[in-house]
């Protein structure tokens, strides 16, 4: 890369942190990023355009709003009330209480949402105000949402899975299945936090056998959706898509009717603002398509590659540990789906240098950039937990 590609990359760089510290939508920070480079470039708009639309003409991505779909229909069904009551029959009279209860919660949504800010919104309107009526610290609430949340980047059907996938050209149903330990690991380390230093004397009667079963009773139906959703690609039996098909018909024919058929009204207003949030990382996504072909034009990831081979060589550990750093610092300041998008190229490269499976490094990337929505400056989900 020549030093006068470099002042471009620079400026596409600045500018794009310059918008999104003011407040820009992440989309059209990128796409200001993009307008710069070709005004010092032979590169045109019309192929800008082109580019934009091929990042997101790819089928994989068609999973994403249905499985946005599902975490949109258990959510303003009300369905979720359901879970939570079970969540508390069966670790409410823990040590730490409610706060058990959040933790449990998130592990059983999170299976549905498929999206850190759908946990997050549920989680605060349904578990918030009991406890702060207890008396936890609402700092320690918010942190818990947030960190909870993050499990629904790792366990299906979660969306930032099936972003890496599509544009890295990996396994989806690989990642998805892939992150379920880790996302259970995170939630059983949550549990063991909230039990050895959450706050004491919340703790709730040990739920009766009868109220046990009625809880499981009350909840069947939808914990019936996380195994449609992880058996079927478990199986072979479903494609991602087709899991999140089934799992919305699932919903539609049997879930709401059973238990909310008042809500059936009310579904096509479920349906559109499940594609307006669709419509939000669609449009990031096609943004950073453009803005990473732009900066592969001016060889910009192909010196990246080269600073981390200097450094690591062939050796997996190392590639994997500067990766993980580059992700670490990057995720604090960029949303996930544009950082997977952008410097996917120098992870395929990097992955192929040190032979590393692409599965295994994909669900480590994506583990790293859940921290960044709890870590300031950035921290998504911490920010929303917060208000």
């Amino acid at each position: 890369m020549t030093a006068f590609n470099g002042l471009i990359v620079s400026l596409m760089a600045g500018l794009f942190l310059a918008f999104g510290y003011l407040g820009v939508p992440v989309a059209f920070a990128l796409i200001a990023g993009v307008v710069i480079g070709t005004l010092f470039t032979p590169v045109s708009l019309p192929s800008i355009m082109t580019q934009l639309f091929n990042g997101i003409d790819t089928e994989a991505l068609m999973a994403v709003p249905f499985f946005l779909l599902v975490g949109e229909l258990m959510t303003s069904a009300n369905v979720v009330v359901r879970i939570a009551h079970l969540s508390q029959a069966l670790v409410g009279h823990m040590r730490g209480g409610l706060a058990q209860v959040v933790t449990v919660f998130s592990l059983f949504f999170a299976g549905m949402s498929g999206s850190s800010s759908a946990d997050v919104a549920v989680l605060s309107r349904t578990m918030a105000k009991p406890m702060a009526d207890e008396g936890y610290d609402p700092a320690f609430v918010a942190a818990l949402i947030a960190a909870g949340a993050t499990i629904a980047n790792l366990i299906p059907p979660s969306i930032m899975a099936v972003v890496y996938g599509a544009i890295g050209n990996v396994s989806i149903a690989g990642l998805l299945i892939g992150g379920i330990v880790p996302g259970l690991m995170i939630g059983f380390g949550l549990m063991i936090y909230c039990y050895f230093f959450g706050p004491v004397g919340f703790r709730r009667p040990r739920s009766s056998f009868p109220q046990l079963t009625g809880a499981v009773k009350d909840a069947a139906l939808p914990m019936v959706i996380p195994l449609i959703l992880v058996g079927g690609m478990m199986t072979g039996w479903f494609t991602p898509t087709e899991a999140g098909v089934v799992a919305v018909a699932y919903i539609l024919v049997v879930v709401i009717p059973s238990l909310n058929p008042a809500h059936l009204k009310r579904l096509p207003g479920d349906f559109a603002h499940a594609g307006l949030i669709y419509s939000l990382p669609l449009i990031t996504i096609g943004a950073a398509s453009a803005f990473g072909w732009m900066l592969a034009y001016l060889r910009g990831p192909i010196v990246v590659s080269g600073w981390i081979s200097d450094f690591a060589g062939n050796d997996p550990a190392k590639i994997m540990f500067a990766l993980v750093l580059l992700f670490t610092i990057v995720g604090d300041f960029i949303e996930p789906v544009p950082c997977i998008v952008i410097f996917m190229p120098i992870v395929v490269v990097l992955t192929e240098a040190g032979n590393i499976n692409s599965v295994h490094m994909g669900v480590v990337l994506i583990v790293t950039l859940a921290f960044g929505l709890i870590t300031p400056p950035y921290g998504l989900a911490l920010l929303m937990a917060s208000k």
